[in-house]
This record gives structure tokens, C-alpha cells and sequence, in this order.
């Protein structure tokens, strides 16, 4: 029986909402107020009162922090986590949640990510929420942390950057990099505005997966957001036991689409495999085959969920040659995984763990970051990849559960 956390963010979710669950939860206000503490920032106050809507109630936390503080970007940020006194798995956390905020935030405003400035997320109230949360997950040992799809809002808000659309900017590259599921819109009217900020988007992309086993609840705690919204303007959270292994995902509500192609031109591959990707596909291959008449062909294969399957089946007919599309509902297991961030000489390049019964089992450098850095610094692809996997080599071993130390390098 595994421990688990169920997020529901059924309108959304920010870093106070997320530190008012854990409280309504049962996590004690010292707990995070200690862990903040551990930072060294000197002025900052946390508070909580009760709020409710309609039958439902639960708590509301607020940040308070004198005048004068200083504007932090990544580097700074990184330095004050590392340099702090927090317990390894907290501060790690931390880590992996600021060094994904932060990436969002350099590819946003296509800048260097040490000299991300982060406004508006990287306040000390930001800071907070982050750590906070990271100490409530961690007082709560739980051993997995999985979220229902999550309310974005809709609209526009207004930012230091000017009128943004909702998700804004750099939210939305949270979503697309973590691949965090979106529930439609509630039903019209609705308020317009943010439910979904890059702080709230960056502490569950990065530490919940998002296939919700079957599990039996504990006890429910209730994180009030500031606005005053039709619904309960709340994030919901169950602590509960699941009888389903953490350490694997098993779905059957996918689906392998197969062609076979002996007329197309070949140069035409490569851009029908990225169209099918941004149709949803989860993974595309391409196989040679012989076929009729010795005939040198192609087979095209794509793994589409249920929900996607008719978008990449249309794919197919529209940029291929095909006159027909064989499709097989499949069940596959698949590892859980999770990004991290180490720093190398020429820059931070992510590394995707994979996760099998309860340990980190493979620390991967991310293809794209390493071939940015290259670029950028003329140095050899082969040896900024050697680097970031030497540098990851650490987590291997490492409970799956808790993000792991990683000395000589960034752990976010």
C-alpha cells in the first residue's frame, strides 16, 4: 500500500493555495514557517485564517515581508537555496522547482536562465510558497504526489510585462514542458482571469504526476485563493493510502496507429514525424520494411492516448501518401519520470529521471539543452552531455520519493 497525495485543482492553483491546503490538511504552520526561516530572509511573516464559500471550508495562508527586499534572478535564488540550512530533500525540492520556473521563464523572454530576473514569481512571497511547500510535502512523507487535471482561467492578465494572455506566457511553457493535463473551461459565464499561476504551475509539473490511481482518502484539507470567484475558489488535497504500485504506470486507454508507405519522397519523413507530434502523438518511429514487388517502403507508427487519436490519425491522411491508417488498442507500463537541473561549465541542461520501484533507476541529459549549449559556446555537443550525465550520475540509486543531493552542481 502506497502513501499518497491527490491534488484536485479544480479552479486552478498558486503557491498560497497550495500552502493553505497543506495546512487545511494538517500540516503545522511551524512546520513551514521553520523551513522558511532556514533561508536567511530577514522580515517575513506567514499567517493563516479560515476562509470558506458556501459548504465549503478551509484555510487561506498570506505572506507578508518588509519593504526593501532585493530583485533575485536564478543565480541568486539558487545561492540562497543552496546556501541555505534546510534539510537536503526540502532544499532539493526547491531546487528542481525554481530551476523549472526559471527555464520557463528564460525560453518566455529569450534570455540567459542565470540572468532570469523572475518579477512577479520571483517576489519573496514566491519563495515561500515554494519552499513552504516542499517542507509540507516533505512533513507529510508521503511517497508519491499525483494531481487530476488542473483549471488554467481564461482571459487576460495584467503583468510586468504588459497584458498577457491567460496562461500566460511562461505558464504555458510550464504546461507544455511537464505535460500537465487542462480540464475544460467551467461553463459560461465565466470570471475571466488567471487560475493557474507559473508558481502553482511549476510545484506540480514538477513534483506530481498526473495519473490518479484508485485510493482510499485519509482526510481532505481545502488552500483558498485571494479572488472571490461563482465556485470555491480553492485547491483541494486528499492524503490518502493507494493500493496501485507508485512506481509504474499502467494505462490501456491508448492506441498504436500504423501505415505502411512505398511512394512518398523521404526527405518528407522527418516533417510528417513533427506534425504528428504536435497532433499529440506521444512517440512516432519509422521502420523500413520490403514490401510487395521487393518493394523498399516505410512503416510509420505513432502512439496516440484516446483523446488524440483522432487528430493523428487525420495527420496521417493529410501530410503522407497513405490510403489507409491499421489501428490496435495497446496497454503499456511506463516508469515514472521527472526533470532536474544540473549546471555544467557552459550552462544548465536538464536531465530526465526514470523511476522504478521506489529508486531513480537513469539520470538523462536532455538532447535540446545540450544542443543549445553547443551552439551557444561552440563547445563540443558530446562533451557538455558527458558532463551533465557525469553530474547526474549521483541520482542514480537515490529514493525515487525524494529528490536527491547533488553536490558540484545545481539540484534544481
Amino acid at each position: 500500500m502506497a502513501r499518497i497525495l491527490v491534488c484536485d485543482p479544480f479552479s486552478g492553483a498558486s503557491g498560497d493555495m497550495i500552502l493553505g491546503a497543506l495546512v487545511d490538511l494538517g500540516v503545522p504552520l511551524a512546520t513551514i514557517e521553520a523551513a522558511v526561516a532556514r533561508l536567511g530572509i530577514a522580515g517575513v511573516r506567514l499567517s493563516v485564517e479560515p476562509a470558506r464559500s458556501g459548504a465549503v471550508r478551509g484555510s487561506r495562508i498570506h505572506v507578508d515581508a518588509d519593504a526593501g527586499q532585493p530583485s533575485r534572478d536564478w543565480r541568486a535564488i539558487r545561492a540562497l537555496l543552496e546556501h541555505s540550512t534546510l534539510a537536503p530533500e526540502i532544499r532539493d525540492a526547491a531546487l528542481a522547482v525554481f530551476g523549472a520556473l526559471a527555464a520557463a521563464e528564460a525560453e518566455a523572454h529569450d534570455e540567459p536562465i542565470d540572468a532570469v530576473h523572475f518579477h512577479e514569481v520571483g517576489a519573496v512571497d514566491a519563495i515561500v510558497d515554494i519552499v513552504g511547500a516542499c517542507a509540507g510535502f516533505a512533513h507529510l512523507g508521503v511517497e508519491e504526489i499525483v494531481s487530476r487535471p488542473v483549471a488554467t482561467g481564461s482571459g487576460w492578465v495584467h503583468a510586468d510585462h504588459g497584458v498577457l494572455p491567460v496562461p500566460a506566457p511562461a505558464t504555458a511553457i510550464l504546461l507544455a514542458r511537464a505535460s500537465i493535463p487542462v480540464r475544460p473551461e467551467p461553463p459560461s459565464p465565466t470570471p475571466s482571469g488567471e487560475l493557474l499561476t507559473p508558481t502553482g504551475a511549476a510545484i506540480l509539473g514538477t513534483l506530481a504526476t498526473w495519473r490518479v490511481p484508485a485510493f482510499v482518502p485519509e482526510r481532505v484539507g481545502y488552500g483558498f485563493g485571494t479572488r472571490n470567484l461563482p465556485w470555491p475558489n480553492a485547491l483541494r488535497i486528499w492524503l490518502a493510502d493507494s493500493h496501485e504500485a507508485a512506481s509504474a504506470d499502467r494505462s490501456g486507454s491508448e492506441f498504436l496507429l500504423e501505415t505502411n508507405i512505398d511512394d512518398m519522397n523521404p526527405q518528407f519523413f522527418a516533417p510528417l514525424a513533427e506534425r504528428l507530434f504536435a497532433a499529440g502523438a506521444l512517440d512516432v518511429w519509422l521502420t523500413p520494411v520490403i514490401m510487395k514487388k521487393g518493394r523498399p517502403g516505410t512503416v510509420v507508427s505513432a502512439i496516440a492516448a484516446a483523446d488524440q487519436r483522432d487528430e493523428v490519425e487525420r495527420t496521417l491522411f493529410l501530410e503522407s501518401t497513405t490510403l489507409g491508417v491499421r489501428t490496435t488498442t495497446i496497454a503499456r507500463t511506463r516508469a515514472p519520470r521527472r526533470f532536474v537541473s544540473v549546471t555544467t561549465r557552459w550552462g544548465d541542461v536538464q536531465l530526465k529521471l526514470r523511476g522504478w520501484e521506489g529508486r531513480v533507476t537513469a539520470a538523462m541529459p536532455e538532447y535540446d539543452d545540450c544542443l543549445r549549449l553547443g551552439r551557444e559556446s561552440g563547445a563540443s555537443i558530446r562533451d557538455i552531455w558527458g558532463e551533465a550525465n557525469r553530474l547526474g550520475e549521483v541520482y542514480i540509486g537515490q529514493r525515487w520519493e525524494q529528490p536527491s543531493e547533488h553536490p558540484g552542481g545545481s539540484r534544481g
